[in-house]
């Protein structure tokens, strides 16, 4: 979520993917599309009747169907960096505070119905955002926005409550897409799977009961952006488990395999290379964190978490269940992204039981302590489960906690999440772009990513606004410093690791290594047919 220097030199060193294990080819899948495997799953229930709303989605799944959809004034360009007009031609800053921001659009700009845009669609998808104001927290990447000035044709002012260097990059996101009011409501969700925009696609989903089986993605003949199409059409299809999306790439039924594969699967690619499969290592910004109700009673005394910071050894953690596809992270920012600190391990180190002992005898609270761990089953990998196996027996071995676990699919645990009935879950991240702030304002700022009840004025009042007001961001590490120390101190998100990322594909399949970016984000239009990076 850069300014002068948005692209962060500690980033901009992560993107050289690297290939494996290329061999000969059988032709894929053959035909004209395209076709992409993902274990992501897409489905309505009564708790989310528009999973690809762009008013209400915010996970990484649904971002990948929104993004090749909706447009957005600006993108971030292949590799990264700082963000570069799409539906607009030009915006920038016209102040030296950076509070006001202003975008003329492309012109020729069409919906999928053939309406043309203006800048008064701009605003009216930004105020729906607002208004709807959806529980997931997908509108407080817009919140900062004051008001708006449309002049009717292709010129849109945005006038910001305070500076804010990370604007453009939030203007790159679903939320800030632009949509047709005649088929997205002012104040109402778009039920169901129907997605139009102005997009470099058009969309169709295949439907069973409540869930999406298949996800066509067709060449928008419209299209009139910065993005290079280098296909016509592309399907997406969802997998209950990798297991199975790993045996329809060997039988040749899809031509790239995406998230989220194995420890397993990566480690025998790497060791047994297939003929005519190739894989692909790609930077990755993901991480993994234990999240806290820090208003629930079994954790509402800070000593708890910070005992449990000094129980937990990260290292153990991801040499049992993800081995080279993760390391220990002890901070929200991850070491790949510029300001970060070692703030939890400075303050914690990894598994010091002593001290995890004296803090709760000095706090008087009775052990072994309670608790339920909670996490999704269905939404990071199939490794998850081992992973918080391996979290409670860590704990239970201390004898200083009591903890069970429990996993639910997460179009339940999600909704339940956010309503705040889980004392302590598990949870990843994607950032929603690459600065520093999307690791930090989603889970610390006001109408956050997590609806936690967690609020330290200071983060809210002085820290987070003071370091969205540098252009150059390095000249923020100092707050960012001292904000990741805040975190370490009042454990309200405890981070365990940060990952990297593969994606395996046909050989004849080229353009592969910049078709996932480093927030795991899918660019589609990267894919080709044609001899494969090898």
């Amino acid at each position: 979520m850069n300014r002068k220097t948005l692209a962060l030199s500690a980033v901009i060193g992560l993107l050289a993917p690297v290939l494996a294990g290329c061999g000969g080819s059988d032709g894929g899948s053959g035909g004209e599309a395209i076709v992409v495997g993902t274990t992501d799953q897409y489905i309505a229930t009564k708790e989310s009747i528009a999973p690809l709303d762009p008013a209400a989605a915010y996970d990484t799944g649904s971002w990948n169907v929104l993004r090749q959809t909706i447009q957005t004034l600006m993108h971030v360009p292949r590799g990264g960096g700082k963000p570069v007009p799409d539906a607009a031609s030009k915006c920038q800053f016209t102040d030296r505070a950076n509070e006001s921001y202003r975008c003329t659009l492309r012109e020729g700009l069409k919906f999928a119905g053939g309406d043309p845009i203006t800048a008064d669609d701009v605003k009216y998808s930004f105020e729906r955002v607002l208004k709807i104001n959806d529980p997931s927290g997908v509108a407080g990447l817009l919140t900062n926005i004051d008001t708006m000035e449309s002049d009717g044709a292709r010129e849109i002012v945005f006038h910001l409550k305070t500076a804010d260097a990370t604007f453009p990059y939030k203007l790159s996101t679903p939320p800030a897409g632009i949509v047709s009011k005649k088929v997205y409501e002012p104040t109402k969700l778009r039920k169901g799977f129907d997605v139009s925009g102005s997009g470099p696609y058009n969309f169709k989903a295949e439907v069973k009961g409540d869930t999406v089986t298949k996800a066509t993605f067709t060449k928008n003949p419209d299209y009139k952006g910065d993005l290079n199409i280098q296909n016509s059409k592309v399907e997406l299809q969802p997998f209950k488990d990798a297991n199975d999306m790993g045996k329809a790439l060997d039988d040749g039924d899809i031509d790239v395999m995406t998230r989220a594969m194995t420890p397993e699967q990566v480690q025998s690619m790497v060791e047994k290379p297939k003929d005519g499969i190739q894989l692909t290592e790609m930077p990755g910004l993901e991480i993994r964190y234990l999240g806290f109700d820090t208003d629930a009673p079994t954790v509402k005394d800070k000593a708890v978490r910070q005992a449990m910071a000094y129980t937990i050894d990260r290292g153990d953690l991801v040499s049992k269940v993800y081995g080279a596809m993760a390391e220990p992270l002890y901070s929200l920012i991850p070491s790949s992204i510029a300001t970060h600190t070692n703030s939890f391990f400075n303050k914690y180190g990894d598994r010091n039981l002593p001290k995890a002992a004296a803090m709760l005898e000095n706090a008087g609270i009775a052990t072994p302590v309670k608790l339920s761990l909670n996490y999704t089953t269905d939404h990071y990998g199939e490794a998850t489960a081992k992973e918080f196996e391996t979290l409670r027996d860590q704990l239970n071995s201390s004898k200083l906690f009591e903890v069970s676990i429990k996993g639910e699919e997460w179009s339940s645990f999600r909704p339940n999440q956010i309503k705040g009935d889980y004392s302590v879950y598990g949870m990843g991240w994607f950032p929603d772009f690459p600065d520093p702030d999307s690791y930090i304002a989603p889970f610390l700022d006001k109408d956050n990513f997590l609806n936690t009840p967690y609020n330290n004025s200071r983060l809210r009042g002085e820290l987070i606004p003071q370091s969205r007001r540098e252009a150059d961001r390095s000249a923020a590490t100092k707050t960012f410093s001292q904000i990741q120390d805040i975190v370490a101190d009042d454990v309200p998100v405890l981070p365990l690791w940060q990952g990297k990322q593969y994606v395996a594909s046909r050989d004849d399949i080229a353009g592969v290594e910049w078709s996932v970016n480093s927030s795991a984000e899918l660019l589609l239009w990267e894919l080709r047919r044609g001899p494969g990076s090898s």
